[in-house]
């Protein structure tokens, strides 16, 4: 099947690109990852605007059965994803329900995998920040690990004026992918962001997708090491 928004990015795996929106006064690119779990169910992480045309492309590689906001900040467009496919799942962090009236119906993502993905998609809850409660995955069949926003980078010039300045001292504009200074001072229980860090170094990776920034496509596991070196030493 020819798509124009599904990007093949492994094996049952695809990327896609959605609009960029507004965050005080920030313009952020969006981006969203489909897994097409061994039955046909299709697993979207951090899901972008939904469009009729993305809606035929998802149609046509399986059923969308469970829709996963990766962390508490990535809950822009749940509730309309809710509208258009009420018989799928929703799997939200804990705490997310409680600032999100919009939300029926979901469940709260564990430290490990539920069996509907277990085996073919593992998960961990990275503790301790103040920001932000962010689940990581790893699809197995792909070696994908998936960072929403723990992980970003921006290329030189998508920030101007007063914003590239706070964006360069936030680390947003490095020459790599990299965990923004806000998320660095934000860490106040490092014992278990370590612990959470631990268990996805572990992971086999090859590639990183993350929402805001390009794919790393080698060597993912020196890659996490690299940025979250300043944690772990």
């Amino acid at each position: 099947m020819t798509s124009n928004l599904l990007k093949p990015f492994g094996p049952n795996i695809w990327t896609v690109d959605g609009p960029t929106v507004t965050v005080i006064g920030f313009h952020y690119p969006t981006r969203m990852a489909i897994i097409r779990l061994a039955d046909g169910a299709l697993f979207i992480w951090s899901p972008v605007a939904h469009t009729e045309d993305l809606g035929r492309e998802l149609s046509a590689i399986g059923i969308v059965r469970f829709i996963i906001a990766p962390n508490t900040l990535h809950d822009l467009f749940l509730s309309q994803w809710q509208r258009v496919y009420p018989d799928a799942k929703l799997h939200v962090p804990s705490g997310l329900s409680q600032r999100h009236n919009g939300l029926t119906g979901h469940a709260d993502l564990q430290d490990a995998a539920p069996h509907e993905w277990a085996g073919q998609v593992e998960q961990v809850i990275v503790c301790g920040n103040r920001i932000a409660t962010e689940v990581v995955f790893f699809h197995v069949a792909s070696r994908t690990v998936l960072f929403t926003d723990l992980i970003q980078n921006f290329p030189s010039g998508w920030f101007t004026g007063w914003r590239a300045i706070i964006a360069t001292l936030d680390r947003l504009t490095s020459s790599e992918p990299t965990v923004p200074q806000k998320f660095r001072v934000a860490f106040s229980d490092r014992k278990a962001a370590r612990a959470s860090l631990a268990r996805i170094c572990s992971w086999p990776a090859d590639k990183v997708l993350m929402a805001h920034g390009a794919p790393v496509l080698r060597d993912g596991s020196g890659f996490i090491a690299r940025a979250f070196a300043w944690l772990m030493n």
